[in-house]
């Protein structure tokens, strides 16, 4: 039974091993003493394990450098424990390269991790298996060679990115690939062999790597990586999370929507469960220290459906501001009014989940009020009453006619009037970073930040969040 599928419970019992577990902060990215990537989570019981990449790649190096797998572990998503290396290439005799994307997926007992690792054959990347009865192992080679390598008719340009799923009926099915067309293929019972031929999904928009499969009230979802910019990037060197659903584990499938928008860093690969009636989405980006394109950083968030099954947009957060309890950020999920936008400029910029890179950041839409100048606002308005007490902003400067802000203040709807949220911090005005302002929990349907020019300059905004208490 996979433990993604939202009415599983424990999967199996977790056999106790010596390991040198480590205790690591809660905040986003969840560990920073190394740099992690392509994120795995499962969840047995009511633990959440994370299986990742290690990014060694030295400062400067335009390349990944990738030889070994790691395993984290929380009850809460919150607090984190690093057990170290569990597999790396070594773990498979015919492979030299390149311990890329992984998952981790239980049956029977085992816990089979499915890798991207290239072999020291003909071709690039293979998938292998290897087996462990405990989710931190130890794993061991489980088939002598790979499940799936470029001989393999019909196989992707890219044979990277695997993610497993045993649906109801005990059938496995495995996904993966790369260059814009996925692949899929039934597993046998024994989980280190196909069935069938390989078959190519149809219906995943603007597919291009790292697919993540699991099912939630009868419907199978998939979530992948994309980089058009329909919506999901501005720079095709950059990716999105878009999902789908089906009625069939091999689809076809239907485009719903973006997961998640485009992170700091140029890939963009993650993974869904649920804890304890809480689902969790897992992610890297390039926010540690010293972080960048080939030295990522696994982050968490929290995710929620609406009532049809769709899913809500997920914008991350760094710092405290992730798993744990600092909240979630709810802008994408309201609807945003201004007392004056420029024709050029657009409202939508201030909550379509963009990360921008500096305040002169046009990468994306902007929002600015030029040439209106004084005390101008913007506000959220959502559907039903939201605790909140805490938020941020990002400043938009270009220079011109917009420059960084005298002062804002945050106020609330109070069911009669606007009246300033009570415990204020400091909002800040600093360029390029988000201004974080926190204040006293209030509960509102709406909320507005009122925002006063410097003298002869308007005002303008990259990104405003919103943080659920």
């Amino acid at each position: 039974m996979s433990v993604r599928k939202w009415l599983a419970g424990a999967c199996g019992v977790i056999t106790a091993i010596a390991v040198a577990a480590v205790p690591v902060h809660a905040a986003n990215p969840i560990i920073t003493s190394i740099y992690t990537a392509d994120p795995a989570p499962l969840v047995v019981g009511n633990m959440m394990y994370i299986y990742a990449g290690r990014d060694e790649a030295p400062a400067g190096t335009n390349n990944f450098v990738m030889r070994e797998w790691h395993v984290l572990s929380s009850t809460d998503a919150n607090t984190w424990t690093h057990h170290g290396a569990r597999a790396n290439i070594a773990t498979f005799p015919w492979a030299g390269a390149d311990a890329w994307a992984s998952e981790v997926e239980p049956r029977n007992g085992r816990y089979y991790w499915y890798t991207s690792v290239n072999g020291n054959g003909p071709g690039w990347m293979n998938i292998g298996v290897a087996v462990g009865d405990s989710p931190l192992g130890p794993f061991t080679d489980a088939k002598g060679g790979p499940l799936i390598s470029d001989s393999t008719p019909n196989s992707s340009g890219l044979n990277i990115d695997p993610t497993v799923f045993v649906d109801d009926d005990g059938q496995a099915y495995m996904y993966w690939g790369g260059y814009w067309v996925p692949r899929a293929v039934k597993l046998a019972a024994n989980m280190i062999d196909t069935v069938g031929s390989v078959v190519t999904p149809q219906g995943l928009t603007n597919y291009w790597e790292a697919p993540w499969m699991f099912k939630r009230n009868g419907l199978y979802y998939m979530m992948y990586a994309a980089n058009d910019t329909n919506g999901c990037v501005v720079n095709t060197n950059y990716a999105c999370q878009r999902y789908a659903t089906a009625t069939n584990p091999l689809g076809p499938w239907t485009h719903r929507g973006i997961v998640l928008g485009q992170v700091s860093s140029t890939t963009n690969h993650a993974g869904i469960v649920e804890l304890n009636g809480q689902s969790y989405i897992v992610y890297h980006t390039a926010d540690a220290p010293g972080g960048g394109d080939f030295r990522r950083s696994v982050a968490v968030d929290k995710l929620n459906f609406n009532a049809d099954g769709t899913i809500q947009r997920v914008v991350p957060t760094t710092g405290g501001g992730g798993s744990g309890g600092s909240g979630t950020n709810i802008a994408p999920g309201a609807t945003s009014s201004t007392s004056y936008v420029s024709p050029w400029e657009s409202l939508a910029a201030i909550n379509n989940g963009g990360t921008p890179v500096n305040s002169q950041d046009r990468s994306s839409q902007v929002y600015g009020n030029w040439p209106q100048q004084g005390t101008q606002w913007i506000e959220y308005q959502w559907p039903s009453a939201r605790s909140i007490n805490r938020s941020s902003v990002y400043w938009f400067d270009d220079n011109q006619g917009i420059d960084l802000p005298a002062s804002c203040q945050l106020q609330y709807w109070n069911g009669s009037q606007y009246v300033n949220v009570a415990g204020q911090s400091t909002c800040g005005t600093t360029a390029h970073v988000d201004n974080v302002i926190t204040f006293n929990t209030v509960n509102t349907t709406r909320l507005r930040l009122q925002i006063t020019a410097r003298s002869g300059y308007s005002t303008g905004v990259l990104e405003w969040k919103a943080f659920q208490a």
